[in-house]
């Protein structure tokens, strides 16, 4: 055969497949349920009970900038009296008893930046149904926050474990390895300077850490969690015939959720002279989707 004819039979076979495959991926594409994270500090920032509330007395706040977070369940309930695991539970992350008692494995978290897909579900196993409410347990959060030493504004980096429970190895904050090697209960948090030879580490109050619940009357949470609970503005509508992708958008609220007890009261983060930190829940969760 004439290699001219030959490589031209070749190339017709190779752009043949190639079209082939590609029209293959389309058509096998399945969509999908994805979960993606949105932080506001212009959203209401809300108590417990899922009610406005004003920082403590005593206190002071900022708005974080967040870099990164984590989440170890997420649900989505179909009423104000679906009691927490009845819902439909799309994600329980890893667990391990090696620190002793049960906790999240920290190790095997997924950890996502704003917009990026933290879930990715196909929506042909998920149940047809009429969801009003979400609720996703929060582990870990990184952000920035100013910070105040001898006259002089830093920024630093935080990152706050606010799960029941994680069993941590170690974790890190740019050069800054901490070695943990254990459990640590909800509220603990560890601190870097951006910048500068500086790093420390230490536990926020038990109980402190707020998880906006709005239906706390009719399906609570457990205490030392952080389960918190948010209502579409509309409900979310599965019925089995989808075609495209339902992108759900978690919305949570960092309007002054970094709380911590003043000593000198001028609104600024003093870490030097003991001011400590209280409060790293975040304040409220609106869930909305497009499908």
């Amino acid at each position: 055969m004439n290699w001219k004819v030959f490589l031209g039979v070749f190339l017709m076979i190779f752009v043949l497949i190639s079209c082939s495959d590609r029209d293959d991926s389309l058509v096998n594409k399945e969509p999908q349920l994805i979960v993606k994270f949105k932080f506001d500090k212009s959203q209401a920032r809300l108590n417990n009970l899922g009610q406005p509330s004003v920082v403590s007395t005593g206190n002071a706040s900022q708005s974080p900038k967040f870099n990164f977070i984590s989440a170890h369940y997420f649900e989505l309930a179909q009423n104000a009296y679906t009691q927490l695991g009845d819902g439909l539970v799309l994600y329980h992350g890893s667990e391990t008893i090696d620190g002793g008692d049960l906790a999240i494995d920290f190790s095997r978290a997924k950890i996502v930046s704003e917009g990026e897909p933290f879930l990715s579900i196909p929506l042909s196993q998920i149940n047809q149904g009429n969801y009003e409410y979400v609720r996703v347990s929060l582990s870990y959060q990184n952000y920035e926050v100013s910070v105040f030493n001898n006259g002089i504004d830093y920024l630093g980096t935080l990152e706050s474990f606010v799960g029941f429970n994680t069993y941590i190895t170690s974790h890190s904050i740019g050069n800054n390895v901490f070695n943990v090697n254990g459990n640590r209960l909800q509220g603990y948090w560890a601190f870097a300077l951006n910048n500068a030879p500086y790093a420390t580490s230490g536990q926020a109050p038990q109980g402190s850490t707020t998880v906006p619940n709005p239906i706390a009357s009719t399906s609570a949470i457990q205490p030392g969690s952080c389960v918190v609970t948010g209502k579409f503005v509309e409900n979310l509508v599965v019925n089995g015939n989808e075609t495209d992708d339902i992108v759900v958008t978690l919305s949570l609220s960092v309007n002054n959720s970094f709380e911590w007890e003043e000593v000198n009261f001028d609104g600024k983060y003093e870490p030097s002279i003991g001011e400590n930190i209280v409060d790293m829940g975040l304040r409220g969760l609106i869930p909305s989707y497009v499908k």
